[in-house]
């Protein structure tokens, strides 16, 4: 028996969830585990829409062999149905959206997802699978998504909910009944109730963390709490709140959050329930309402992460000038790295003073840059620990508006950090800042480390990968470094695409690391000092690409980088666009918290692609050619600002001055890509394809042909010949296909192309017409001719042939060719024929050709047959 079911005191995505599940399930029975929340009794017993649901009084539970579980995986919120978990013949498949935790129900089949609500992830399967939704059906499940995500306003709503919602609507999805269930008058014990709440307040400073809560009791049950506390949080603009309220013999737990510090879904499971990290419910067993209180401060005491020190957001190594250096090396340091602010520091490395770049600019606009900092640095400035709280940067820095604030050694007074505004904006309202058109009254605040991913983690990933991670950030705690985990593979984390490149930056040195993570695997190390890199390769052959958090300059537009040491903030500000400038921590405190200093999750989000700084293409053109991979490759778009940058990099001529071989590799990257032609057509529209020659004009002709071309490769591929092709090549062919001879040499010579990869590009066509000639010259082709005619053709060209023919005859034979006959030749070796009486010399090819040929045409089928032959045809002959 098939049973679908949800968790406990059942809201709409539950009903919701359910109903979808049952789309997929046609033969399950659905089952509630228990009492629904008001709402949802109200809509089923009001509603002309109806529902066939099984009482669990009485069913027969020892009858279930499959158990499908929706909007929970929590073991003891599915009241007796728990009792199927424990049955090894029975199947348990789960659809949810809460985050993971350790206790989570094992199954057999598992679909978590991070949306808003659990029936935007039924919605999307059922989209997926053609499933047709009716419209009483479409209105029950856009009141589970509307409910969920408070009509999709909180901080878990993401784009595909909004997606789900269009869906909905469109197969006829009635918002006025949504509206008459979701957005109701409040009675006259919600009322009463709402006022207990906001007179009751009690405020409590836990770890540097103001913690609400907010009690009351009554003989009666008074619904919808959670809104309830969602209406106090609002009017009393809070950032954290419990409600602890006492119906009839329960005491109910809700929360929400709106800071880093305070996981309520964690806290609530301590009282049996849970939810997500913004907000959680639980219902209190065998407590009185003050127990419950005295033991949610003791949860508190524990779960409170410590406010963060100004040590985690500072930047360091911090770049400063010496007080005895001239205003010119100044303004060479602010414009090498792009600062606003230096400190200035004595002959101890003591912090003294700091020069702004507004006053170096007065400086020099009076010609002072030979004279010494000291005479126009501020020597009245205000340091600050490592151990500070960061909230008190903002006297400093806001108030007193310091440019920034250095940070010094408690016990030496010498200069390790900067904090500057920037940083302790984005830690204050790291996620508001990035979402324009809102609020600030009642803002949902999210600190820049804001997001655990812990879960998805475990979730995505191998074991091994995970396993990897934490020995990572183990070897890095016992080291006293930071370690992160940065770039494509945190990007593609968060799309659930799967990418196994792992790239490691360590604040610390990043070398001595990797050779002890290599001990740790029992690995090897190579190692880059200049640029302070390592790749580790683990036993099995993987590798872990590991760098020293760095900062990067560049001398000149288009010059490779130089490299000095820095924080990740540093790290992940040289980085190409904002969606690889995402880092999770592997150790520490903050472990598996993902950092955005610079919006990449909106970008995400937004399907944008976004350089960091104005100069990126001056400073690295290639990123061009990235900007338009990545764009592709994830179907997103260059955001507006980013190619207005781009165009002008290319009016300015900027490609120019780069080297041959970074274009070609930047190109050979593009064409390992699923759709190489879409980005080859981008770059035309770009005009980036004149910087590798002029002469290269695309029109649609030729844009089909190199569709062919990526079928043609797509087809190979999928062979398994055990012969590789460099694709790559084959695509150069198509996009150098108009020009002369001459033109391709110059186009070769300008990417630094090797010889023998010239000699196919430029001479490649003729070779094929010569096969093609040879192909049509018969009108009855045996394999012998087939074989003769394609076998000087490398795979490259074969390629090449394949989409260049329009018959379907001829596209038969090359096919024929690379499947069934290239790899056909003759088992007798010249040891063989030595053997069989034959002096060594011109006629061992000739015997062998004859051999090969006699078995293309199916003459022989055996080595017997072979000899047979030999015998029979080349007897006496030398």
């Amino acid at each position: 028996m098939q049973v679908i079911t949800t968790h406990l005191n059942a809201d709409f995505d539950c009903l919701a969830s359910m109903l979808a599940a049952k789309k997929l399930y046609p033969e399950a029975r659905l089952v509630f585990p228990g009492s629904h929340e008001k709402n949802v009794r109200d809509f089923l017993k009001y509603s002309d829409i109806s529902f066939s649901f099984d009482r669990l009084r009485n069913f027969p539970i020892e009858e279930i062999d499959l158990l499908i579980v929706v909007d929970t995986r929590k073991r003891d919120r599915i009241g007796e149905l728990q009792r199927v978990l424990d049955r090894p013949d029975a199947k348990i498949h789960i659809y949810d959206h809460h985050p993971f935790v350790e206790s989570d129900i094992k199954a057999e089949k598992v679909v978590v997802e991070e949306r808003g609500a659990t029936v935007t992830i039924m919605v999307e399967i059922l989209r997926e699978k053609g499933i047709d939704i009716l419209p009483d059906e479409a209105t029950i499940m856009a009141l589970g998504l509307y409910e969920d995500t408070a009509s999709l306003t909180t901080t878990t709503t993401t784009v595909h909910d909004f997606r789900a919602a269009e869906f909905l609507l469109s197969k006829g999805a009635n918002l006025s009944t949504v509206s008459d269930f979701i957005s109701r008058e409040l009675s006259t014990g919600q009322v009463w109730l709402l006022n207990e709440l906001l007179r009751s307040i009690e405020t409590h400073k836990i770890k540097g963390v103001e913690v609400n809560i907010a009690t009351a009791s009554t003989d009666s049950y008074i619904n919808d709490l959670a809104l309830l506390t969602h209406k106090v949080k609002d009017i009393q603009n809070l950032n954290l709140l419990f409600s602890i309220v006492r119906m009839e013999e329960r005491v109910y737990l809700v929360a929400r959050s709106r800071i880093e510090a305070v996981d309520v879904a964690e806290v609530a499971m301590e009282f049996g329930g849970g939810g997500h990290p913004t907000a959680s419910s639980a219902t209190v067993r065998d407590l009185t309402l003050f127990q419950a209180k005295d033991k949610l401060l003791k949860v508190l005491q524990e779960k409170i992460h410590s406010v963060d020190e100004i040590r985690e957001i500072m930047s360091t190594p911090a770049k400063a000038i010496s007080e005895d250096e001239p205003i010119s090396e100044a303004r060479k340091l602010m414009v090498m790295f792009g600062l606003n602010a230096l400190p200035v520091t004595n002959e101890n490395g003591k912090p003294v003073g700091l020069i702004t770049r507004q006053v170096m600019g007065k400086a020099v606009h009076h010609q002072m840059e030979k004279e010494k900092v000291r005479e126009v640095m501020s020597g009245d400035i205000a340091t600050v620990f490592p151990d500070t709280p960061f909230q008190e940067l903002s006297g400093i820095l806001l108030e007193k508006k310091q440019a920034i604030a250095p940070v010094i050694q408690r016990d030496t007074g010498l200069l390790v950090g900067v904090a500057s505004r920037s940083d302790l904006l984005n830690k204050l309202y790291g996620e508001s800042l990035k979402k324009p058109g809102t609020s600030s009254k009642g803002q949902e605040i999210r600190y820049a480390h804001s997001k655990s991913v812990k879960g998805l983690m475990r979730e995505r990933l191998a074991q091994r990968i995970f396993h990897l991670f934490e020995t990572a950030g183990n070897v890095c705690d016992e080291m006293g470094f930071n370690v992160y985990v940065v770039g494509g593979f945190v990007r593609d984390l968060l799309l659930r695409i799967e990418n196994l490149d792992v790239d490691l930056v360590v604040e610390g040195n990043g070398i001595q690391f990797a050779r002890r993570l290599a001990e740790t695997f029992e690995g090897r190390v190579h190692s880059h000092k200049r640029f302070q890199t390592a790749v580790v390769t683990l036993p099995d052959g993987f590798k872990v690409d590991v760098a020293t958090a760095r900062l990067e300059s560049y001398e000149h537009p288009a010059a490779l980088p130089m490299v000095e040491q820095g924080s990740i903030r540093n790290d992940l500000y040289r980085r190409d666009f904002t969606i690889n400038a995402l880092a999770i921590k592997l150790n520490g405190k903050k472990a598996y918290r993902l950092i955005d200093f610079f919006g990449g999750q909106k970008d995400l989000r937004e399907k944008a692609v976004r350089v960091l700084q104005n100069l990126s293409f001056v400073e690295d053109p290639t990123r061009a050619f990235r900007a338009i991979r990545f764009e592709q490759r994830f179907n997103f778009e260059i955001g507006k600002h980013t190619l207005a940058l781009l165009n002008n990099a290319v009016r300015k001529k900027h490609f120019d001055r780069l080297s041959g071989g970074r274009v070609l590799n930047e190109l050979i990257l593009m064409f390992r890509e699923k759709e190489p032609h879409r980005m080859i057509k981008r770059m035309a529209s770009l005009g980036l394809l004149e910087f590798i020659h002029p002469a290269i004009k695309l029109n649609e002709p030729d844009m089909a042909f190199l569709k062919r071309i990526n079928e043609a490769v797509v087809w190979y591929t999928l062979l398994y010949t055990g012969k590789p092709a460099k694709e790559w090549l084959v695509y150069l062919m198509g996009l150098f296909r108009n020009l002369e001879p001459s033109q391709k040499v110059e186009a070769c010579e300008k990417l630094g192309l090797l010889d023998r990869n010239m000699k196919i590009i430029v001479e490649g066509k003729e070779w094929i017409s010569r096969a093609g000639k040879l192909l049509v010259s018969k009108r009855n082709l045996t394999p012998t001719d087939i074989y003769e005619a394609l076998t000087p053709l490398q795979p490259e060209l074969l390629l090449y042939m394949m989409a260049s023919l329009e018959k379907e005859e001829a596209k038969k034979q090359l096919s024929y060719y690379v499947t069934q006959l290239r790899d056909v030749k003759a088992e007798l070796s010249g040891k063989d024929l030595l053997k069989l009486g034959l002096t060594p010399g011109p006629i061992f090819t000739e015997v062998l050709d004859a051999v090969r040929n006699a078995k293309l045409e199916g003459i022989l089928l055996s080595r017997e047959d072979e000899i047979n032959f030999v015998k029979e045809k080349f007897a006496g002959k030398d």
